[in-house]
């Protein structure tokens, strides 16, 4: 008779279907979750890395936009500023050149009230009037017009019964503007009210007699 060793005939239990047991299911599951959460985690830190790309390029092209609505604010000041310049250049060429002129139109003038504008130097002197004119050349100054210091220029001074006011009673020499610039005053013979006098309407209130005394004349 012999003597069976204990332990060695002994085979695991192993399920007829041949599934492993609980813990080894559990393993396999843990493998299997594994991988899938790594791929959560790395979606989402590809996710944070192309927002902040995304913010890093919005500012960007904020910072780009400002800069392009500097430039165009500067170029369009510089071309204002620019034909700002070129009119006041061709303002000053042309005032220098009507400047010029002036004497001429002068001496035209002086013929034209003395009767010696005629024939072919009338039509000359008048061609070139039209051309100052439209170059924007205006005379100014006339006689009885209130003494203005900024665009007349007194040569001559003196005093009267009819006037008011200092009063521009001669025009020696009339005054040119180009638009509201000043190129030339006009030059006057200037009157001054009396001293002493009495203003019109009293003098002629005074001098005009009563409705009593006006009856006692007539019965005179």
């Amino acid at each position: 008779m012999s003597e069976e060793t204990p332990g060695f005939d002994e085979k695991p239990e192993v399920p007829a279907d041949g599934t492993p047991d609980e813990p080894q299911a559990a393993d396999s599951a843990k493998e299997e979750a594994a991988p899938a959460g790594d791929a959560a985690a790395q979606a989402a830190g590809q996710e944070t890395a192309l927002l902040a790309q995304l913010d890093q390029a919005r500012t960007a092209l904020s910072e780009r936009t400002a800069d392009l609505q500097r430039l165009q604010a500067e170029y369009q000041n510089y071309r204002r500023r620019v034909e700002r310049d070129r009119i006041t250049v061709k303002e000053i060429a042309v005032a220098s050149l009507l400047t010029e002129l002036l004497p001429t139109l002068d001496d035209i003038g002086r013929a034209r009230e003395h009767g010696e504008l005629v024939g072919g130097f009338k039509s000359v002197a008048e061609s070139l009037e039209t051309v100052a004119a439209k170059m924007g050349l205006q005379q100014f100054g006339k006689e009885g017009e209130p003494f203005d210091p900024t665009i007349h220029e007194a040569l001559m001074h003196s005093y009267a019964p009819d006037v008011t006011e200092t009063t521009c009673v001669a025009i020696l020499q009339p005054g040119y503007r180009i638009g509201e610039r000043t190129i030339r005053p006009a030059r006057v013979a200037v009157a001054e009210p009396q001293p002493g006098a009495a203003p019109k309407s009293e003098s002629a209130e005074g001098d005009k007699p009563s409705g009593e005394d006006a009856d006692a004349a007539d019965k005179g």
